[in-house]
């Protein structure tokens, strides 16, 4: 009897660690971005966040899920990358109107412009709508065509990651051409840092592709 009700305790901490961590694993990945944005909302200056952080974010999620019409992996992946590509444009949107208040005397460009010089430098937020639905469109017409293909449909698996494991390249970058952190939330640098090490344990734990836990060692060794 004392070892059925140790079984069954046993078996709902199981339960709720499982859903601590698939609850972690969904949201946790956007925490990061929450002080950056109060940063930006209250001194209304986005220029120390890079926009193409945001870039990358949705390319890579974007591929995830398309990959997972091809490789089967755990339902909250998926949602983190539903919530993550939510965030980002909510991101992208606070950016572009901040940046069209202050910048009222510039000429506005947009995505059907198609000027390669002025790409993810748009004035309004619906021509980024309008480019991540066009990539979106094309990425699944072509994973269409080609998902009975093992090779392509490993290769976007990789491709997913490896373009997510690059995340920190667009800010870095920014920081260089500023030659200064200002307007970088610092909290979301070291948040990055803790949740591409929890996500890295978690891919492992859960028996994720091995194309998830290798991003996750990538990103964590980066961000050290």
């Amino acid at each position: 009897m004392d070892e059925v009700i140790l079984d069954q305790i046993l078996y709902v901490a199981q339960q709720v660690v499982s859903w601590i961590a698939s609850f972690a694993i969904i949201f946790g990945g956007v925490v990061p971005y929450i002080p950056q944005y109060r940063d930006i909302r209250r001194t209304q200056n986005a220029e120390g966040f890079s926009t193409y952080v945001c870039l990358v974010l949705l390319v890579a999620n974007i591929l995830r899920i398309l990959f997972r019409f091809g490789r089967y992996f755990e339902t909250p992946l998926l949602w983190q990358s539903i919530i993550m590509i939510i965030t980002m444009l909510i991101m992208l949107n606070l950016c572009t109107s901040v940046r069209m208040a202050t910048e009222l005397n510039t000429k506005r460009r947009s995505f059907t412009d198609f000027d390669w010089n002025y790409f993810w430098s748009w004035s309004r937020f619906v021509d980024y709508l309008q480019c991540v639905l066009a990539f979106t469109v094309l990425a699944a017409y072509v994973t269409y065509l080609l998902l009975d293909s093992v090779l392509f449909v490993e290769s976007l698996g990789f491709l997913a990651v490896f373009t997510e494991a690059m995340l920190g390249t667009p800010q870095l970058y920014c920081n260089y051409q500023n030659k200064s952190t200002e307007g970088m939330s610092i909290k979301m640098v070291l948040m990055w840092t803790s949740g591409d090490t929890f996500k890295t344990g978690y891919f492992l734990l859960t028996q994720a592709p091995m194309q998830f836990w290798i991003c996750g060692l990538l990103q964590t060794l980066r961000m050290t």
